[in-house]
């Protein structure tokens, strides 16, 4: 049986660039054949050397997926290890190849940016629009979705860093958590929406968070922490979330549906903000204690240092402290 003295040396004197290149892109692709496309290789030549791979450290490094062969469910714990790794010397060879070669008219600078859809809108134009001013060269890239796949591609060093939240510790493993601020869940309504009336007309609608549940309710998708929360909020009062209720993660959508409709939106209160503040929307007077949850900044814990990076983290903090409140929501005697 090989020590671990032995497996180092045969490592050290087999594996090539290609073998990690391709292990990134199939950890990164999570399938073989998209890998495959990315690396301009046929299927079976990234499947082989990954087997090559996995035959160099000793163990298995990709766990497959019971769609098929193609498929990757996940990296193991090895997997997991080896791929923080082998990103950095994947980006320290690209570093040293700009510097040697650079591209003509210079190199263009990267910035990937993941965000969540309910925070993005009160977080990132102000912080996007100031970085813009101080480096008007940079591209920037934006992507938004569930949390867990902004962690994913966080780790595996598709994103630079993520605007979102804490997750299970599994997923945790490998990135830093760095608190900008907490938010609540909020109720909001187009104004002049039946329960924003004003109280002395209608008020004991207005009050009710069991009123709410007699309109349409807009609501997160399955799986994300404001559906959670919403869930755990109306079961705390004995109310269940209805199964016609409309699930999206898509901000715009739900707040233009709200805002020509009486439906009622439940969401975090960094997504509704702008259109709160403008009017355009109204935050019902419904007390929310306890669906705090925090927004933080997460980057990956061995990345090398980036002046960009530390640029636009800078500026998303500033951007946390400086949101301004919101119009409070109508006046009421108690809270549903």
């Amino acid at each position: 049986m090989k020590t671990s003295v032995d497996l180092r040396q045969d490592f050290l004197r087999n594996v090539q660039l290609r073998h990690l290149r391709s292990f990134v892109a199939v950890a990164q692709e999570r399938h073989l054949a998209r890998a495959a496309e990315r690396l301009a290789l046929s299927q079976p030549a990234v499947s082989k050397t990954l087997s090559e791979l996995e035959a160099i450290v000793g163990t298995r490094l990709v766990e497959r997926s019971n769609a098929g062969r193609r498929g990757v469910q996940g990296l193991t714990a090895a997997g997991e290890q080896l791929l923080a790794h082998a990103l950095r010397v994947l980006e320290a060879l690209d570093a040293s190849a700009q510097a040697v070669a650079p591209a003509a008219g210079g190199r263009i600078e990267r910035l990937r940016i993941g965000a969540l859809p309910s925070v993005a809108p009160a977080l990132l134009p102000v912080a996007l629009a100031r970085l813009r001013e101080g480096w008007p060269q940079v591209q920037i890239v934006v992507k938004s979705a569930a949390n867990a796949a902004l962690l994913d591609e966080l780790r595996a060093g598709e994103l630079d860093l993520v605007v979102g939240r804490m997750s299970d510790p599994r997923l945790m493993g490998g990135l830093s958590f760095e608190l900008l601020h907490t938010e609540p869940l909020v109720f909001a309504v187009r104004a002049g929406h039946p329960l924003a009336a004003p109280a002395h007309a209608r008020r004991a609608l207005a009050a009710s968070v069991q009123a709410v549940m007699g309109f349409p309710l807009v609501v997160y998708g399955e799986g994300t922490i404001p559906r959670h929360n919403t869930e755990s909020f109306l079961s705390a009062r004995g109310l269940v979330l209805p199964t016609n209720a409309l699930q999206t993660l898509d901000v715009a959508v739900a707040s233009a549906l709200v805002a020509v409709s009486d439906a009622v939106w439940i969401t975090p209160l960094g997504a509704a903000r702008g259109e709160l503040a403008a009017g355009r929307l109204v935050r019902l007077r419904i007390e929310t204690a306890g669906t705090e949850e925090p927004v933080g900044l997460l980057q990956r814990s061995d990345a090398e240092p980036s002046a960009l990076r530390l640029a636009m983290a800078a500026l998303l903090r500033e951007a946390a402290k400086q949101q301004g409140a919101v119009p409070s929501p109508a006046r009421k005697k108690r809270a549903g």
